[in-house]
């Protein structure tokens, strides 16, 4: 008999593996804010992501300025896990080829991703791209993940499209703008809790994005909740986000959001002991059909239970001690 394969070789063989990025993406564009979120990070380890705002967090007329501060903070100490990002001014921007020669020739490759927002279309994300490469060519630094902001209609209109572009990894939704976007033909509540939800050009906005990223092996990223100080509603906002919607992923703009969120994305412990049993007992069957608690298993469930053990594991949940030596061996310490 063949010896035991790991899931990853067994049940999606020449797929690739999509990013296993955190499922926070927390925002932050103030200079006291982007420290503190490097010390709560170096705190908590990298289980969530940080993006120091290049766009709105910049003054007007200090953007060189903003974006050689993010570069300090990206290659200083603080950024223990490498797992710090930037988002840039969009394409067609002032700022956008300073904030991306900066960023590229100052950070490189300690940078985890640039966050391109604002595509009018598919051909803007096409263009960002050719430039924030061509300025990694030039500054002789590997070639950045890319992730992008769906904000406008036009993007929107072509989200497959983005999607399916080679080098972007995450879509994102700027719930916000693309509110704003509509002229006042949205009312304002879709911004808030509830309504965010509820609003059916907002729903199907959210439904496109994760379809769309879903379909091309990209992560797609829920969009901000506004009502930070409120950790019940975040919470159950980002349990809709994931279990509704299709989200891996989703924003946060305070501190006090992290852990909610996190909580919110993470399998409940009985479903993580489940797939450990699981996925252990069709690896000693050599992944061939079985039944387990009184129910037929092949390998189409042996990928969604594999989810479950890889969510657990980037939400920093505990996994059963023989799951992380058969599955895991480089997280134990």
């Amino acid at each position: 008999m063949s010896p035991l394969l790991h899931p990853r070789q067994a049940l999606f063989g020449h797929e690739p593996a999509r990013p296993a990025m955190p499922v926070v993406d927390h925002y932050c564009g103030v200079e006291a804010r982007m420290r503190k979120s490097l010390a709560l990070q170096a705190e908590m380890g990298p289980v969530f992501d940080i993006t120091l705002d290049a766009e709105d967090g910049a003054p007007v007329g200090g953007e060189a300025e903003h974006a050689l501060l993010i570069a300090e903070l990206v290659t200083g100490s603080a950024n223990r896990f490498g797992r710090v990002g930037a988002r840039i001014h969009p394409w067609g921007h002032a700022a956008f080829e300073a904030d991306v020669d900066t960023l590229v020739a100052k950070a490189g490759a300690r940078l985890a991703y640039l966050m391109i927002p604002k595509p009018g279309c598919a051909d803007d994300v096409d263009r960002a791209v050719v430039a924030i490469d061509a300025a990694c060519d030039h500054h002789g630094q590997p070639r950045l993940p890319l992730q992008v902001l769906i904000e406008t209609h036009g993007a929107l209109r072509e989200v497959f499209r983005i999607a399916a572009h080679p080098r972007v990894e995450s879509l994102s939704f700027g719930l916000m703008d693309f509110v704003s976007a509509h002229a006042g033909a949205i009312p304002k509540t879709a911004m808030e809790l509830p309504g965010q939800f509820e609003h059916p050009l907002v729903a199907r906005a959210k439904v496109e994005i994760a379809a769309a990223a879903h379909a091309f092996g990209k992560t797609p990223s829920h969009c901000v909740v506004t009502e930070f100080r409120d950790a019940a509603r975040l919470a159950d906002a980002a349990r809709r986000a994931a279990r509704e919607f299709g989200y891996t992923r989703m924003w946060s703009i305070h501190p006090d959001q992290i852990r909610p969120i996190l909580a919110a994305f993470a399998p409940a412990a009985d479903e993580i002991f489940e797939a450990a049993q699981l996925l252990l007992a069709a690896q000693a069957a050599h992944w061939a059909p079985m039944s387990f608690r009184e129910r037929l298993h092949d390998r189409a469930s042996y990928r969604y239970f594999w989810t479950v053990l890889e969510r657990a594991q980037r939400t920093g949940c505990p996994l059963p001690d023989e799951a992380l030596r058969a599955f895991f061996p480089v997280s134990i310490g």
